[in-house]
């Protein structure tokens, strides 16, 4: 991804929609009401303005773009490429054990349940084991508190994401990426 906002500016629709999408999953609709708000001006003002339309959004066009997103311990082939290194199938010598497979399913069941969305949570690094007990924590949380919570990990993932792209992510400590917004919940990402 170049690193100049003026591509995207200058691009046209598609090209754009393409040169983003890889940050946001995909996400049509969402893309296409992203792009329709050029220029930016900046990388910084790109992602404040998704994050604004993200939360404008209509409900059924915010739980398409929390669910462009893999479930959080998906089979390694089917996640994306950038999903695959944050969700650490790059890094983990070995799969998780079948005891954590089993709860995150268990989880994500629950969650998409009793939300109609997908869990998406800013991985950051974490281990899916690390991972557990802030999933179970927000199957206690309040619906919108959770579809907001989960836009702005959408955004904060993109936001690390552009970064490791342009190869100025922040170094091994994947910990000091965005932090979450939401009072509700300790951080979020894929």
């Amino acid at each position: 991804m170049n690193g100049d906002i003026s591509t995207i500016e200058a691009a046209t629709a598609a090209d754009a929609q393409a040169e983003l999408a890889p940050l946001f999953e995909g996400a049509p609709a969402f893309l296409a009401r992203l792009l329709a708000a050029r220029p930016f001006g900046s990388w910084d003002r790109l992602f404040e303005r998704a994050r604004a339309i993200a939360h404008e959004m209509a409900e059924r066009e915010q739980v398409e773009l929390v669910d462009a997103h893999p479930r959080l311990g998906a089979a390694p082939a089917a996640v994306s490429a950038m999903s695959y290194r944050e969700q650490g199938y790059d890094r983990e010598a070995k799969a998780p054990t079948r005891e954590v497979a089993a709860q995150l399913a268990r989880l994500n069941d629950a969650y998409e349940s009793q939300f109609g969305f997908r869990y998406c949570v800013f991985v950051a690094g974490r281990s899916r084991q690390a991972l557990l007990p802030e999933m179970e924590a927000a199957l206690t949380a309040d619906r919108e508190a959770e579809l907001h919570r989960a836009l702005d990990a959408v955004v904060d993932i993109a936001q690390d994401r552009h970064r490791s792209l342009r190869g100025t992510a922040l170094g091994g400590d994947r910990s000091a990426a965005p932090a979450d917004r939401s009072p509700a919940s300790p951080r979020s990402a894929t």
